[in-house]
């Protein structure tokens, strides 16, 4: 059961509103948003303390739609931060966009329990990496020279990034 109550727009503090009005005009639209207005997922939650829950936002659009990774990179990091927390919430907002970049149901089961997966070598690398940082929250010398720096610095971000909602949407019950 949901530990938070989903808060329609017009019952919001200022901030919060204010909040909530940057979340749903951004690239994220109104897809995280019930019948009623609330926010639904990891939003939710950022509206208890609007000055966190906006630099968490921010972060999150940088890393879903500023970064030097691929889309298929992205969403493969995604997934292996999802399948490691099993994050139903995250699979299921991610694994259909992970679908239209071509990614097939055996690969997305691979990407859940994480059993191994062949993928082209720029991809391998970055499941590798992911998978490492996940499991050991390190990289050894041959996995951190996979990948350049800036990418190397992107994807700690990413998965820090969707490891602090796993979190989240755990503890929140989401």
């Amino acid at each position: 059961m949901a530990r938070l109550r989903r808060t329609p727009p017009h019952d919001l503090t200022p901030h919060a509103r204010a909040l909530y009005d940057k979340i749903t005009a951004g690239p994220r639209g109104t897809f995280m948003v019930d019948p009623e207005g609330g926010l639904t997922g990891p939003f939710n939650a950022m509206l208890r303390s609007p000055p966190v829950g906006d630099a968490l936002q921010e972060l999150g659009a940088a890393v879903r739609y500023r970064t030097v990774l691929s889309d298929r990179a992205r969403e493969l990091a995604i997934l292996v931060v999802a399948g490691h927390h099993d994050s139903a919430f995250e699979r299921a907002a991610h694994e259909p966009i992970a679908r239209d970049l071509g990614f097939t149901d055996d690969q997305l089961q691979a990407l859940r329990d994480g059993s191994p997966l062949s993928l082209p070598e720029d991809e391998q690398a970055v499941l590798d990496v992911a998978r490492a940082l996940v499991a050991r929250g390190d990289l050894d010398d041959d996995e951190y020279a996979k990948l350049e720096e800036s990418v190397v610095f992107e994807l700690t971000t990413l998965v820090g990034y969707y490891t602090t909602l796993a979190l989240q949407l755990r503890v929140f019950r989401v």
